[in-house]
């Protein structure tokens, strides 16, 4: 089975986490080689979802494209997490 985005993907498509292998996408020049863990999901002007990967080792912040055949339930929970965990308390939206 083929879907859009599995030709060049970097991550794992049932947990999304990554690999620290590139400095700039596909150029697999990067000495690290850590875990990348998936952290957020960024939606571009064209709809496209985009993971946002941070490396346990340096702290490097990489966009990562999905892939058609990513596990949804994980997609969807890091999509969610603002909701479900946000960084204020909700309350104070009232307040203004």
């Amino acid at each position: 089975m083929t879907a859009p985005g599995t030709d060049h993907r970097n991550h794992c498509p049932n947990c999304l986490w990554s690999r620290h292998l590139d400095d700039t996408p596909g150029d697999r020049a990067a000495d690290c080689g850590a875990r990348m863990e998936p952290l957020a999901i960024s939606v571009r002007g064209d709809g496209e979802w985009v993971l946002v990967h941070r490396c346990t080792h340096c702290g490097v912040l990489h966009a990562n494209r999905t892939a058609g055949d990513d596990n949804a339930l994980p997609l969807t929970r890091l999509a969610v997490r603002p909701l479900a965990q946000p960084p204020f308390p909700l309350e104070r939206l009232g307040a203004l």
